[in-house]
């Protein structure tokens, strides 16, 4: 099963819109989607507005592949469950997001190579039609690492008694 998830704050009708016309073209009957509230409703795929977090953590698990904006949550959803995931960023100007951050969310990890990205509806339907060969990541541990906290510990605590 795909997986597509637009997240909480407003609906994601351009990517949406791409999916469902992928979905429908390639005959693709697994795909699930979240939309969110009052946006555009698919066609050719079945969806919900929103999830409770249990059924929204079981389809995460369930699913194959990820497709959705380039929120933190989706991104480290996919990284900690080992998933490939495709990401479109909202933007701000297109009135889809408050600022312009998910570009430089999705340009970011895209360099680290933890997600894939298309940045428009042209790169998008093109990168739909390779879901197929996108390979996850190995899964991130759910913790920070204990030098991270012991040196985070470190600079809020340095000068002082340290908590026993």
């Amino acid at each position: 099963m795909i997986l597509v998830t637009v997240g909480t704050d407003k609906p994601f009708d351009r990517m949406m819109k791409v999916v469902d016309r992928w979905a429908a073209e390639r005959g693709r009957k697994d795909v699930f989607a979240q939309i969110g509230e009052g946006g555009w409703e698919p066609q050719h795929m079945p969806f919900v507005n929103f999830f409770e977090p249990v059924e929204f953590k079981q389809r995460f698990a369930a699913a194959n592949l990820i497709i959705g904006h380039a929120g933190m949550g989706t991104i480290l959803s996919a990284l900690l469950h080992g998933k490939p995931i495709l990401v479109m960023p909202k933007l701000a100007r297109l009135g889809e997001h408050r600022n312009e951050h998910q570009t430089a969310t999705a340009k970011r990890m895209m360099e680290l190579g933890n997600v894939n990205v298309a940045f428009d509806e042209v790169e998008m339907f093109a990168k739909l039609d390779l879901l197929d060969s996108l390979q996850a990541k190995a899964p991130i541990h759910p913790h920070a690492s204990g030098s991270l906290v012991e040196g985070i510990r470190n600079f809020i605590w340095h000068g002082k008694e340290t908590p026993s």
